[in-house]
């Protein structure tokens, strides 16, 4: 089936309102030149007969009363009118005509003077009275000119009329097909450049199109020109812009690098002096010194969780972190978790519990699905300050194993749901939001965004709150 856009209707309409205007035109000046040819011959029947009745009125007063016949008939034949003598009572004394009209129509006409009356053969004709006078006062004589409805020269002007506008109206028919096919050839020339412009390979900011007319298709080439040139230095600006920003992306990781390496030795050295101190092999420590070295061991263990967040959410944000992904016993790492984090509860006076289904398979990278849950659970631990944190491993033989986090904390309001997932932003209280960087959901989200699930987060304020997300069970292949 044809593509109704592939046709311009301005080729066909163009030719057909030229021949309808040129038609309604024709036709209106045809019946106001017949109106003015019927009045023109209707004045001149008038005008015949008027003359007639008068020149004839004048001979037969010097006529004798036996000649008056033979002169009325020979000036009808002359003249090709009704001519009738009659006398006051509208009787005819001597005519002119081979079937005169009826009595009645000649007093009707004796009385008027003058008018239009149907002759029995001449039909719609222009009569005129004109008393003999004395001594011959008692006659009257009528001249009735033929003065029909549509004058003999009507035809003419009808031909002419026609002629002239079949010429004129074929004429204009020609110019405007031609101008719509002009037309119609630019609009399709321009289609089929943006068409090709749309296709897959094409330049993505389009070319320059020729103009090839100077009418409106014209004005809209030039137009959508311009459009091409503000689009190409988009592009170019976009891709400056976008080669800027590669290069400070690059530059950033070289600077996190070297920034990471030259922190951690410090940090090593720190953390390696102070378990050294700690350990009393160089001297018994009494408790302030206990005390001050155990801050110094705790600042500079949460620095390098610091730095190593950071790092952690640059790698990410860069594409450079991959997954390597295997069969995993996701209980078996959520074991770890709690283990590695139930001392840190234990000092909040919190229960730590995990519960679940044992030996659900999950197809997840292990390091990367440990550092989701212990991101969770340590920000669960931190927000927590009475109850306790659970952590449940469900499978459901559906294809996925879901993982629940629910803690008795004082829960997230509403506003505060979606910023807690952004990076460097924290929700509860000030003294809690302090002791972290605040990438930790930002992270997990990530990492299990790449994993194909979604982290979700359901709380109720004063009722605590539940961090889910499900994982792809592990699907052993086929032999």
């Amino acid at each position: 089936m044809r593509n109704q856009r592939d046709g311009l209707p301005l080729l066909p309409l163009t030719p057909a309102l030229i021949v309808i205007v040129g038609v309604a035109v024709a036709m209106a000046m045809t019946l106001v030149g017949l109106g003015d040819l019927r009045r023109a011959s209707d004045a001149n029947s008038a005008l015949r007969a008027q003359a007639l009745a008068a020149t004839l009125a004048a001979r037969l007063r010097m006529t004798g009363s036996e000649d008056r016949k033979e002169v009325v008939q020979a000036a009808g034949r002359g003249t090709y009118a009704d001519i009738l003598i009659i006398d006051h009572t509208g009787e005819i004394v001597a005519d002119a005509s081979l079937r005169p009209p009826p009595h009645a129509e000649l007093v009707r006409c004796l009385l008027g003077g003058k008018g239009v009356v149907d002759a029995p053969l001449l039909g719609r004709t222009r009569y005129a009275v004109q008393p003999l006078g004395p001594p011959l006062e008692h006659l009257s004589v009528i001249a009735m000119v033929p003065a029909p409805e549509t004058p003999t020269e009507a035809r003419g002007l009808v031909r002419a009329v026609a002629t002239l506008t079949a010429l004129l109206v074929g004429a204009a028919g020609i110019v405007g097909y031609v101008f719509a096919s002009d037309v119609r050839s630019d609009v399709t020339y321009v289609r089929h450049r943006i068409a090709a412009m749309a296709e897959a390979d094409a330049i993505p900011a389009g070319a320059p199109i020729a103009v090839r007319a100077l009418d409106q298709v014209g004005v809209l080439t030039s137009a959508f020109n311009v459009l091409v040139d503000r689009f190409a230095a988009a592009e170019r600006s976009y891709r400056q812009d976008l080669t800027f920003a590669s290069v400070l992306d690059k530059e950033r990781s070289a600077f996190l690098a070297a920034l990471s390496h030259e922190l951690r030795t410090p940090l090593n050295a720190i953390l390696g002096f102070a378990d050294v101190l700690l350990s009393e092999v160089e001297g018994t420590l009494d408790e302030t010194t206990r005390e001050e070295l155990g801050v110094i061991r705790a600042s500079a263990s949460h620095l390098r969780s610091l730095i190593d967040d950071i790092l952690e959410l640059s790698a990410l944000e860069s594409g450079g972190l991959r997954l390597s992904r295997q069969a995993v016993d996701v209980y078996a790492i959520a074991e770890e978790v709690v283990r590695e984090q139930q001392p840190i509860a234990a000092g909040k006076k919190l229960r730590l519990d995990l519960e679940g289904a044992r030996g659900a398979i999950a197809d997840a990278d292990p390091q990367r699905l440990r550092q989701v849950l212990g991101n969770i659970v340590g920000n669960a631990i931190k927000f927590t300050s009475r109850g306790g944190v659970r952590v449940v491993i469900d499978d459901q033989g559906g294809g996925e194993v879901i993982v629940h986090t629910v803690d008795s904390g004082p829960g997230i309001a509403p506003q505060e749901r979606a910023a807690i997932f952004e990076e460097y932003s924290q929700a509860g209280d000030s003294a809690a939001r302090r002791k972290g960087t605040g990438l930790g959901l930002a992270i997990a989200r990530r990492l299990v965004a790449m994993h194909g699930g979604e982290l979700e987060l359901s709380s109720r304020l004063g009722h605590g709150s539940r961090f889910t997300f499900k994982l792809k069970a592990f699907a052993e292949e086929a032999e």
